[in-house]
C-alpha cells in the first residue's frame, strides 16, 4: 500500500489497525479527520487527560500507545484499557459533558490532535460513515468491558487471563516475520500488574498464570513485552471465537 502524506502531515494510507477509530474510515473520510483540530506531543509518561476533569475534547492518537487508569477512593488503580494510534479517548466524557472517568497516560512518546467537541459533531455530520465508525467503537469497548465482567464469574483465572492476551492480540497484534501467520507480537507493552489488572487478578496470580501460559508454548515472555506463539491455539485454549469483532 502507498503511505500518502495528508495536510496534517499524517499518514493518510498508513495501516491502521481495523479495530480503532481510524481504521474503520474510509480512506478521504480519515484524511479530512487527520486535518482536524490541533496536533500535540505527549513525552513517556505524561497524563493527556486526567480523572476528574471536565474539559470537553477528544484525542485522536496518531502515533503511540496509551493506558486509560481510573482511581478509586480508597487509592486503589486499576488499568482500563489500552489504546493506540488511530484510536480515539476522551469521547466519553464529552459526549456526556460529565467529568473524566479515567487518567489516560502516554505508554511511549505519543502524538495526537486536539479534537473539540463542536467541530467532532460537525464533521460527525457530514459524515455518516464516520458515525457509524464511532457507534461500532463504543459497541466494541461496551462488549469489552461487559465481558471482563462475566469472566470473572464464568472463568477460573488462567482462561480469565488468556482471554485478555487472545483478545488483546486480535486487536493489536502484528505478525511475526516467517512466523506462518500463527505467531505474533502483542502490540502493546504491558507490566505484569498491568495484565493482571486488566483481567481482574492479584498480581502473583498473573505471575502464576503467565508462567503456567509460557510453559504450555501459548506465549513467550520478556521485559514488558509478550509474543503469542500460537494465536490459534491461544483462542482455542482461552474460549474465544476466532471471529471475535473486538
Amino acid at each position: 500500500m502507498r503511505h500518502g502524506v495528508g495536510s496534517s502531515g499524517v499518514l493518510v494510507n498508513h495501516a491502521w489497525p481495523p479495530s480503532t477509530f481510524l481504521g474503520r474510515l474510509r480512506n478521504t473520510t480519515r484524511e479530512e479527520l487527520l486535518g482536524q483540530g490541533t496536533p500535540i506531543t505527549y513525552p513517556t509518561h505524561r497524563a493527556l487527560l486526567q480523572q476528574g476533569d471536565e474539559s470537553r475534547h477528544v484525542l485522536l492518537i496518531t502515533s503511540g500507545v496509551v493506558k486509560v487508569v481510573a482511581s478509586a477512593e480508597s487509592g486503589y488503580d486499576m488499568l482500563l484499557a489500552v489504546r493506540v494510534a488511530g484510536d480515539l479517548v476522551g469521547e466519553m466524557a464529552a459526549f456526556e459533558e460529565r467529568p473524566r472517568s479515567g487518567t489516560v497516560i502516554a505508554c511511549s512518546d505519543v502524538t495526537a490532535r486536539i479534537i473539540r467537541m463542536r467541530t467532532l459533531e460537525t464533521f460527525l455530520g457530514r459524515h455518516p460513515d464516520a458515525m457509524r465508525a464511532i457507534l461500532h467503537m463504543l459497541c466494541a469497548r461496551l462488549r469489552w468491558a461487559n465481558r471482563r465482567r462475566i469472566d470473572f464469574q464464568a472463568y477460573d483465572s488462567l482462561t480469565r487471563l488468556a482471554r485478555v492476551l487472545a483478545e488483546l492480540s486480535q486487536a493489536y497484534a502484528q505478525p511475526v516475520p516467517d512466523g506462518d501467520g500463527r505467531r505474533c507480537d502483542l502490540g502493546v507493552t504491558l507490566t505484569q500488574k498491568e495484565l493482571a489488572s486488566l483481567a481482574g487478578l492479584a498480581l502473583n496470580t498473573a505471575e502464576k498464570n503467565l508462567a503456567v501460559l509460557s510453559t504450555k508454548g501459548l506465549v513467550e515472555r520478556s521485559y514488558r513485552h509478550i509474543t503469542i506463539c500460537d494465536v490459534p491455539k491461544l483462542l482455542e485454549f482461552a474460549k474465544v471465537a476466532a471471529d471475535n469483532p473486538y
